[in-house]
Formats: structure tokens, C-alpha cells, sequence
């Protein structure tokens, strides 16, 4: 019976990012299409011209504030869509318990920072289109990927807290334990904080947030009281795979790769695309919506090859805990939970494999944390009755 809810939830949320995406290239297209883009960009610039400053800089305003009056457009034109998967499918499958005071106050405030961030973004690269007319594309990279790093940084104490209350683990006993498992590891030392999710879903998880010194560990409060200190130690274990393993950067190499991509693409395309739209050059504002269906055709067709890399990294991070514990039972058992508690289809179809998931699926963990005890002479019910065997970082 769980397993035709989640695949049936699974289904549908999958349609309603797709339908979301065409809808978000439809609009793009239109906008292009239809003169809306050329009126916005010459209101952009006269409005920014009265102002009187340089040109490069007048470029670098009226890129921005044409940026943020097309994501609102588009904003507006999904919201309805995005109010059905995050609210509406959700209460459906009892995955929200969240009002929606709060979740339109969260809303708001997520879509505040991605302007902010969308216009900057914008005005900076086209900046580098005035300035280096036939090679802008590196200096936007450049600039992209240091903020890639930098708000991987700063999230977990400057973002995070604007939508999760998070505070260190209170529960003594549990840290001491999964403070042990971290020396255990041989790294340097990761915070583990709790988030209160209780009052807005009823799934259960834990991440790995950060860089450097704010780099933690985050278990959800539904992970701490609804699970065995077994599964929460076998889950955090997981996740210290990917502090070890240095996951979170090979994540924002992949995705600077990608964020090169798709700018070359655009450089490329935006030349043609000029003489066709009747745009003034590669740097008349009104031809941004090119460059974001460019680096977004890009990107989709990255996302085979960045979730492989992902469920890679997730399959590493199975192996890591399993030999760190040395507990295939605790492993399965966590799984299964975690499978029915968030919904998570056991063998999804292989498109879906391909362009959504970023685990291996269910199932295949379970058969491999299985396996692995095949090849064990022995596996210990709880970490009370044994150490484990030596950890083998595979």
C-alpha cells in the first residue's frame, strides 16, 4: 500500500516540475517573442539612464532591475503551479503540517533573497558583456562560481535560520554517542544541530551544510524522536561520508562545470539570436531571457550526469556508514523507515532515475547494505554488543 503512495505521489510531483519548467520556457519564449521583452528593456534603460551615470554601470542597473521585473513575471505565472506541489500534493499525502501563513511567509521571504540575488547576478554579467565584449563569459563564470562557494558558506548562519530553527543537540546522551562516532572518523571535528520540522512535515532527514567552520550536521527533529539512536548514528554516519569525502565540493565543482556550460552556450547564442530579435548587441538587456533558456537547456541536460554523480556519492556514503557501524541490520531497518516516512519510491522508473533522483533507489540500497553483510563473517545487532569491524574508508 506504501509503495503505490509513494509512487503515486512520487508521479505527480514529478509532473508538476516538469509541467513548472515548460511553463517557466513558454513564458520565457513569449516574452521574447511578443515585443514584452523589448518594451521592458528600453524601460529599464531609460529608466536608469535619467539617472545619469556611466555606461557600464547604467548596463549593470538596468540588467538587474530588468532581471527582477522578469522574475516576478515568472513567479506570478507559476505560482499557481508551485502552490499545488508544495502545498496541495503535500497535505494530499500527509507530508505537510504546515499552515499557510507560514508557508507564504516562507515563500516570500525565499523569493526576496533570489531576487535580490537574480538581479545582482544579472547586472554583473552583463557588466562583463560591456567590458569584455567577446570573452564575458569567463570573468561571469569567475563571478558565478565565487558565489557558489560563498553562499555555501554562509548558509547554514546567515540563511538556514531565516527559514529553520536550529539549535545544537540537547539530547546529552544521543551527542556523546555521535560525537564518538565523529572522533571515530579521524577528521576534524562537525557541529551536529537539530531543526525543528515537526510543525511543518512529517518526513524525516539529515544533511551535511556548509564550509569550513560553518560546516554542520543537521538531524531533523522527527529523526531524533521518532528513531533508535542505532538509525540515527547509522544516518549520521552516512552523512560524515561526505564531510570526509569532500562531497560538497566536488557538488560546486560539478555545478561551476555546468554554470561554465551553459555561459559559453549563451555567448554563442546570444550573437544569432541578437540579428533574429532585432536586439541592439549581445549586451541590450532585452536578450537575457536567451541567455536563461540557454543556460537552463544546458543545465537540464547536465542533470542525467549530475544525479548520476550524486547517487554515486550517496552510494559511497551506504558503504562508509555500514563499514563505520558495521551494522547491516540497523541500516535496512533505517531505510525502510525513512522510505515510508518521506514517501520514497522503493524502484522508480529509469527517466525519473535520470533526471530526479539523486539517490540510488530504495531497493538497491537495501540489496547492497545486504550484500555487504553476505561478505561479513558476522554483523552485530547494535553498537552496545559490538565495536564493528575496522572502519575501511572503500
Amino acid at each position: 500500500m506504501n509503495e503505490d503512495k509513494a509512487a503515486r505521489y512520487q508521479r505527480l510531483h514529478r509532473r508538476a516540475r516538469m509541467l513548472t519548467a515548460g511553463w517557466i520556457v513558454l513564458l520565457l519564449v513569449l516574452v521574447l517573442t511578443t515585443g514584452v521583452s523589448r518594451s521592458m528593456g528600453d524601460a529599464s534603460l531609460g529608466l536608469v539612464h535619467r539617472l545619469g551615470i556611466p555606461a557600464l554601470i547604467a548596463t549593470a542597473a538596468s540588467a538587474g532591475l530588468y532581471a527582477v521585473v522578469l522574475a516576478c513575471l515568472l513567479e506570478a505565472g507559476t505560482l499557481p503551479l508551485t502552490f499545488y506541489s508544495s502545498v496541495v500534493l503535500e497535505r494530499r499525502f500527509g507530508l505537510s503540517r504546515q499552515r499557510l501563513g507560514p508557508w507564504l511567509a516562507d515563500h516570500v521571504r525565499g523569493l526576496a533573497i533570489g531576487l535580490g540575488l537574480w538581479g545582482a547576478a544579472a547586472g554583473f554579467i552583463y557588466a562583463c558583456m560591456m567590458a569584455w565584449p567577446h570573452w564575458w563569459w569567463m570573468p561571469a563564470w569567475a563571478g558565478v562560481a565565487a558565489v557558489g562557494v560563498a553562499l555555501t558558506w554562509v548558509a547554514p548562519v546567515a540563511l538556514l535560520p531565516l527559514f529553520l530553527r536550529m539549535a545544537p543537540l540537547e539530547n546529552d546522551a544521543l551527542r556523546t554517542r555521535l560525537v564518538a562516532l565523529v572522533r571515530q572518523v579521524g577528521t576534524e571535528p562537525v557541529d551536529i544541530y537539530q531543526w525543528r520540522q515537526n510543525d511543518r512535515t512529517s518526513r524525516a532527514n539529515a544533511a551535511l551544510v556548509g564550509l569550513g567552520r560553518t560546516r554542520r550536521v543537521l538531524v531533523s527533529d522527527t529523526l531524533v524522536h521518532e528513531y533508535s539512536t542505532d538509525e540515527i548514528e547509522m544516518i549520521l554516519a552516512h552523512e560524515l561520508s561526505h564531510h570526509v569525502r569532500h562531497d560538497v565540493w566536488r557538488g560546486l565543482a560539478f555545478e561551476a562545470l555546468v554554470a561554465a556550460a551553459g555561459l559559453w552556450a549563451a555567448s554563442r547564442a546570444l550573437p544569432v539570436c541578437a540579428v533574429a530579435l532585432g536586439l541592439r548587441g549581445t549586451h541590450d538587456v532585452a536578450g537575457l531571457p536567451v541567455l536563461v533558456l540557454t543556460a537552463l537547456g544546458v543545465s537540464v541536460m547536465a542533470l542525467p550526469l549530475g544525479n548520476a554523480r550524486s547517487r554515486s556519492a550517496e552510494r559511497r556514503a551506504d558503504r562508509f556508514a555500514l563499514n563505520l557501524t558495521g551494522n547491516a541490520d540497523v541500516f535496512v531497518t533505517a531505510m525502510r523507515r525513512l522510505a515510508a516516512q518521506n514517501l520514497a519510491e522503493d524502484d522508480p522508473p529509469l527517466l525519473a532515475r535520470c533526471f530526479f533522483n539523486t539517490h540510488p533507489p530504495m531497493l538497491e540500497r537495501i540489496t547492497r547494505a545486504r550484500a555487504w553483510a553476505a561478505t561479513r563473517p558476522s554483523v552485530p545487532q547494535t553498537r552496545e554488543s559490538s565495536p564493528g569491524p575496522p572502519l575501511r574508508l572503500e
